[in-house]
């Protein structure tokens, strides 16, 4: 089975689908991993990291999807910065793994069932404890919610956390939290 790694279309998507530590693992256990150039590149991960875990490299996603049986992604196929709709280049009888939202995106899911792609929709699983390896919606919750954190109080114009040194003692900002899981 061939696993691909294609990069992101979303221009403001930053995550990958697989890191290399994961590459490694799963070419360990035999899998052969193929990855888009620069998949990892907005991640932080080049090239030479996937080729070093053990992967091969794809020109493109054309190239690549014409391989994979398997296709890891974050957000569901989208049109690329040329136009060019990645679901029309996935290989008919493939796999899709990705946040896929299939109840608000009919037409993406009457699609894939016409081109016979299995799609496993990450955005689907349970949240309960028996599935959180696989919870992909707590896990970017907690990271966004982090950030929002950090983004509140490069905004706030003081400092945010108690901090007491021998100069004295700057209090903990007072701060509301508005938010809403989904």
């Amino acid at each position: 089975m061939v696993i691909g790694i294609p990069r992101e279309v979303l221009s403001d998507e930053r995550r990958v689908a697989l890191v290399p530590e994961r590459v490694a693992y799963l070419v360990g256990k035999g899998q052969e991993v193929l990855v888009e150039t620069g998949a990892g590149g907005k991640a932080f991960f080049d090239d030479e990291a996937y080729t070093q875990a053990g992967a091969g490299l794809a020109p493109d996603a054309r190239a690549l999807y014409a391989r994979a049986d398997l296709v890891l992604k974050v957000r569901a196929p989208g049109a690329d910065a040329s136009g060019a709709d990645e679901l029309g280049v996935l290989r008919e009888g493939c796999m899709l793994v990705a946040l896929l939202d299939p109840l608000n995106t009919s037409a993406r899911m009457h699609q894939l069932a016409q081109r016979r792609i299995t799609g496993f929709s990450l955005d689907t699983i349970p949240r309960i404890t028996r599935a959180q390896g696989m919870d992909v919606l707590s896990s970017m919750a907690t990271v966004a919610g982090y950030k929002a954190g950090l983004l509140g109080a490069s905004h706030l114009g003081k400092f945010f956390p108690l901090l007491m040194t021998a100069a004295g003692t700057v209090t903990p900002a007072k701060v509301l939290v508005l938010g809403v899981a989904y």
